[in-house]
């Protein structure tokens, strides 16, 4: 078991993955302002950096991971054209959300959205050529299942594009980062969410969760035989890519 995986967003007898469930149920109206205030609109870019690096594969049929509102989904349907994607999540709250975004983007006949257990797909093995995650990953009640389930659904040769969170390794930014995700983030997340204990987990969780190295050993571990990872604005954000 990972340190992230033992962090839960409340203290209650739940699995992690309903509590996760009911976070973000309750974050979803204010989810979309709080990234984008919290990280200055730099999460736009880490995105788009996740999305061009598919561009070369053409993917036509994609599953977005964690999905939460919409965003990445939207971002992959105007920038790689599939035919069809799927944004998969355990929040109704948030997808509900993010159909009302794809319907305003003109793009319900490409996004469809999906509730899954990410643990366990109901999709059938080799069903997509590309697989996208946005800040979802670390959520995962197991990780190696989470990823050997997407490991399952892509064909051989697809794609997975990841960005997560992560903490930077470097002086200034690894203490100045740990300032900020220790006092401003929850602080504020608490003012705008009104949910006193969801970004108190969300920043535990970044700073538990493998990255780097780490993470290349358990993308082998899920099957991935290729993997790489490279962080992004002084290491707050890593984007993983991996290939079956």
């Amino acid at each position: 078991m990972y340190q992230q995986e033992k962090i839960t967003p409340y203290s209650s007898n739940e699995k992690k993955s309903q509590q996760v469930e009911e976070m973000f149920d309750n974050i979803a109206p204010t989810y979309d302002t709080l990234n984008h205030r919290l990280s200055w609109n730099i999460d736009k870019m880490w995105r788009n950096r996740a999305i061009n690096a598919l561009q070369q594969y053409h993917p036509q049929r994609m599953l977005d991971i964690a999905t939460g509102t919409g965003d990445f989904a939207i971002l992959a349907a105007r920038k790689l054209h599939p035919q069809q994607l799927i944004g998969a999540d355990i929040s109704e709250e948030m997808m509900r959300i993010g159909a009302k975004k794809v319907e305003r983007a003109g793009l319900d006949k490409i996004i469809s959205f999906a509730k899954e257990d990410c643990l366990s797909l109901s999709f059938a093995n080799d069903s997509f050529d590309a697989v996208t995650a946005a800040f979802g990953i670390r959520n995962f009640e197991n990780l190696d299942q989470g990823l050997k389930e997407i490991h399952r659904v892509l064909k051989p040769g697809g794609h997975l594009s990841i960005v997560e969170l992560t903490t930077p390794m470097t002086f200034p930014m690894k203490q100045l980062f740990k300032i900020y995700s220790n006092t401003v983030l929850p602080l504020y997340g608490r003012m705008i969410s009104k949910d006193r204990s969801a970004y108190e987990y969300l920043t535990k969780t970044i700073e538990a969760f493998p990255q780097g190295e780490e993470m290349m050993k358990i993308f082998h571990k899920a099957g991935f035989a290729i993997a790489s990872f490279h962080r992004l604005t002084f290491g707050i954000c890593t984007m993983y890519l991996a290939e079956k």
